[in-house]
């Protein structure tokens, strides 16, 4: 039997509403999960990607984190992982940093055993990139096989990574798959192969309402019963409160202050959605009640619709709608819609606008270069790769047929961007894998 912490998505130094506070809350959401894995006395901690926000992350937050995977390998417990899109560049990666430090294991084409089961690792790898890759895995004398991978696996919510192949042109017979990149905990049977995301250790948007927590997986025809050789159970993780006040006002109401004292707001990250009609309501007065109240942070959408002069009607119900629609509109390429996202999300700060956009233009003309993917496409057609995010792979598990060259994802989470200077005195703090390999 092999019992196993299965996590991901961690995005430690991923200050969220550029408040300091929540940057920790990323950072101390893992080491509760280490905290259970001693506490538990696990055989592994298994990490499917994104265990950094960005790939150049912050002195405190790489320090932090290898205070955190002392703690594991002081317990003897082993760090499992692959690279996630987020963290991910070109050079060496902060997981081969790790490893030579003797803190973590990066997985990858050869099995590493745990126990009774062998653990294989495919990293992140661009959508552009996949019909080249050769899932050839070393064999393993172990009882099961797990496969840890980061990406958008079907069938899940905004899956482009086809399970059944990557199972049935698999040299190995894998008894499960432990996924990262998907925010939403969830798991399915594939080919009679359980497939499972532990979702987020900290909700990344306001979109992640549900609670946040990892995965306990143990690798054991008898404990799991019947036939199946794995069970998978889901364990919560005491996050900081996310409280998301809705309000429905009628004409001549003006009650969202009302609304916001019914709720518990301490230290809390609130989100105040207003539809309905009403008076105007000033979406700062109402944040700043908020925090009066005891909130850490506070947000207000007002979602009602405004008419002008009587003649147009704009609507402020979801301007994200207005222009989806627009760009469905226009004759736009693949690539021409990466670089309009890299503008528009307001994910990636204005300072790296600039590089978020040279990455994913360099990208497309990579290698062999995706020339098709500056083709104009016929207007009101998709055109676009579910937003690619232009990530970079460094060839971990399985590699395109013998040639893991250096280089993106529709992603439910915020994206990274690197930075353009390597010097880490200019770089408030920041730091590059070539500082150190």
């Amino acid at each position: 039997m092999t019992r196993v912490i299965h996590t991901g998505d961690t995005h430690i130094g991923y200050s969220q509403y550029h408040s300091p506070v929540r940057r920790q809350d990323f950072l101390d959401a893992f080491e509760a999960v280490v905290d259970d894995a001693v506490d538990g006395g696990v055989d592994a901690v298994v990490h499917a990607g994104d265990l950094f926000h960005d790939r150049r992350p912050d002195l405190q937050d790489l320090m932090g984190t290898i205070s955190v995977l002392r703690r594991l390998d002081d317990a003897g417990i082993p760090f499992l992982a692959v690279v996630g899109n987020h963290e991910s560049t070109r050079g060496g990666q902060w997981l081969d940093l790790f490893e030579r430090l003797g803190l973590a294991t990066r997985l990858g084409d050869e099995p590493v055993v745990v126990g009774d089961t062998a653990f294989y690792g495919l990293d992140h790898v661009p959508v552009s990139r996949r019909d080249d890759l050769d899932y050839a895995f070393a064999d393993h004398d172990a009882d099961y096989a797990a496969l840890v991978a980061h990406g958008l696996f079907e069938p899940f919510g905004y899956a482009d990574w086809d399970t059944e192949t990557v199972l049935t042109e698999s040299d190995v017979a894998f008894d499960a798959m432990l996924l990262g990149d998907n925010h939403t905990p969830d798991t399915a049977e594939v080919a009679d192969t359980w497939v499972t995301y532990p979702g987020s250790t900290e909700r990344a948007s306001a979109s992640e309402r549900e609670g946040r927590g990892y995965n306990l997986v143990v690798f054991d025809a008898d404990t799991a019963g019947g036939d199946d050789r794995v069970e998978i159970r889901r364990r919560a993780l005491d996050t900081r409160p996310f409280v998301f006040v809705s309000v429905e006002l009628r004409e001549g109401e003006s009650r969202v202050r009302e609304r916001v004292r019914e709720f518990d707001l301490a230290e809390a990250v609130v989100h105040v959605e207003i539809t309905g009609e009403g008076d105007p309501v000033t979406p700062a007065a109402v944040e700043e009640f908020a925090t009066d109240e005891g909130a850490l942070i506070a947000r207000v959408v007002d979602r009602r619709e405004v008419d002008a002069d009587g003649e147009v009607d704009v609507s402020f119900a979801d301007p994200e709608d207005a222009v989806r629609d627009r760009l469905d509109e226009m004759a736009l390429s693949t690539a021409a819609r990466d670089v309009e996202r890299a503008v528009r999300e307001d994910t990636v700060s204005d300072a790296n606008v600039r590089e978020t956009v040279k990455r994913r233009v360099e990208e497309r003309l990579d290698g062999d270069g995706d020339l098709d993917a500056f083709d104009a496409v016929e207007a009101g057609g998709d055109g676009a790769e579910s937003d690619a995010d232009g990530d970079e792979w460094d060839g971990g598990g399985a590699e395109p047929n013998g040639d893991a060259s250096e280089p993106t994802e529709p992603n439910t989470e915020p994206e990274a961007a690197e930075p353009e200077d390597s010097d880490p005195a200019s770089t408030d703090g920041q730091v590059s894998m070539e500082d150190y390999l």
